[in-house]
């Protein structure tokens, strides 16, 4: 397996249909790598009896669909009937919600099998999956089992990079599916948010464990953007992206968005950039003035203050009695989580929501629509993080890394400075393979376009990962 390319989801799906292999057989083999790989900490739990009799029910022509047969993993907090849905934190660590999210509830409806629920950050509250919880323990980046996979979306990343399925669902808030697909070689989709409503490409209201009404969506992650196209056309009901011609296609280099990267990464994502120009991609040298000191005043009132709300409204959506907000905060396992539950619990944003949402958030949208705008942009490409997977953190869960030697900065602001101001924005963003450091860890590059654009993105993510290619195999 290490040594040859795994298929796609399209090409594990028509071998399946084409009854070259049964989905009994595929389904095993992705449960015998899991349990193989356990010392990944990919998965909170393994739904094999589940995942088996839904496959044999493929074989014998009872479920039929698009994704028939295609094992897939999901993140602990995105609601799943059959299974529990602990967000990966011990208040929850036994919580059967009533129904599914209607996302998952697609890809069920097409055919797909749950294999399991992946580990995540503890309640998706940072950027490295290391977490605390006795029954979770911290994920590995399947490159270097000393680092971080990236989070929150880190156990469902992890699987994917380490060749255990090809697909599956994640969630992002500021960067929870592109930051784990950027440091594990991987592809991950946030899908447009905008204002809610008609600008939401995909609804799960209250039925995923959330931070934020305003931020949270789920996203689909795989191996290729071929697979994130396949699981996006089916959660969407609409025809799968197509590639799009990058001749003349106009993306936006903003320079603060390039600047104080790790030389390392900083030699790869280089490297990309300058073939895409080369296939004809005008690069537009542009900056974004102001951009990061607006995304500050957004940002943290926005994620610490919604929770009051939404948590319990959760529960109750989702039919999960006697546990309340007071109750998951006091039992929080990962120092990191702990502290911004301090805030949430104080309410320290409170009085600063109201501006936030009705002049801040506003003016923050403006500014990517200005640029789009006066640059006639296709979209925007900049290194989804700053640095390669930093080594994992037992005793915090997030503290601080030096990047190329400079002081000690926070790995959670640090990680998330290019992917947070496009999530407060609402703006969908892709992140896909950019190449592979010295040191042999992956880098990603990403792409954010206009709200409602993602279709196009996906077609601009088929393209270029046509010329940049996807990332060789971890080794054993």
């Amino acid at each position: 397996m290490a040594d040859t390319p795994a298929p796609t989801a399209a090409e594990l799906v028509a071998s399946i249909r084409d009854k070259k292999i049964t989905a009994v057989s595929a389904v095993r083999a992705a449960l015998e790598r899991a349990a193989q790989l356990k010392h990944l900490n990919a998965f909170i739990v393994l739904n094999r009896d589940g995942a088996l009799a839904a496959a044999a029910k493929v074989d014998a022509g009872e479920t039929k669909g698009a994704l028939a047969g295609l094992p897939i993993i999901v993140k602990d907090n995105i609601n799943t009937a059959d299974l529990p849905t602990s967000g990966g934190t011990p208040a929850l660590q036994n919580a059967r919600p009533s129904r599914n999210a209607p996302s998952l509830q697609k890809l069920l409806d097409a055919g797909a099998i749950v294999i399991g629920k992946a580990n995540m950050h503890e309640l998706a509250f940072g950027i490295t999956s290391t977490n605390l919880s006795s029954f979770a323990g911290p994920v590995k980046n399947p490159y270097d089992k000393t680092r971080i996979p990236g989070g929150s979306s880190g156990g469902t990343a992890a699987a994917i990079a380490a060749r255990i399925v090809t697909c599956g669902l994640g969630s992002d808030t500021g960067g929870s599916t592109r930051v784990p697909a950027a440091l594990t070689g991987t592809v991950g989709l946030r899908p447009s948010v905008g204002n809610g409503g008609a600008e939401r490409r995909y609804d799960d209201a209250n039925l995923v464990v959330p931070i934020s009404h305003t931020r949270d969506t789920v996203g689909p992650m795989g191996r290729t953007v071929a697979d994130v196209a396949l699981l996006d056309s089916v959660i969407t009901g609409t025809p799968m992206a197509s590639a799009e011609p990058l001749r003349g296609k106009r993306l936006g280099i903003p320079a603060s968005f390039w600047t104080g990267l790790d030389r390392e990464l900083e030699t790869v994502v280089i490297a990309a950039r300058t073939k895409l120009r080369d296939a004809g991609v005008v690069l537009v040298d542009a900056d974004m003035p102001g951009l990061f000191e607006q995304n500050a005043k957004v940002s943290f009132p926005v994620a610490l203050h919604e929770p009051l709300a939404d948590i319990p409204a959760y529960l109750k959506a989702s039919g999960i009695e006697g546990i309340t907000l007071a109750d998951i905060a006091a039992m929080v396992a990962c120092p990191d989580v702990q502290g911004a539950f301090g805030a949430i619990t104080a309410d320290v944003f409170g009085a600063a929501y109201p501006d936030v949402m009705s002049v801040q958030r506003p003016a923050l949208q403006e500014i990517y629509k200005a640029y789009f705008r006066d640059n006639r942009l296709d979209g925007i490409l900049f290194p989804t993080t700053i640095a390669p997977a930093p080594v994992i953190d037992m005793e915090k869960g997030s503290s601080e890394i030096s990047v190329n030697g400079g002081a000690p900065a926070p790995t959670f602001d640090t990680m998330i400075r290019n992917t947070d101001p496009g999530s407060n924005a609402g703006l969908p963003g892709l992140s896909l393979f950019a190449g592979m450091t010295a040191a042999g860890l992956p880098v990603g590059l990403e792409i954010d376009g206009p709200v409602g654009s993602d279709t196009k993105l996906l077609g601009l993510g088929l393209s270029i990962e046509a010329i940049l290619g996807s990332a060789p195999p971890p080794k054993p």
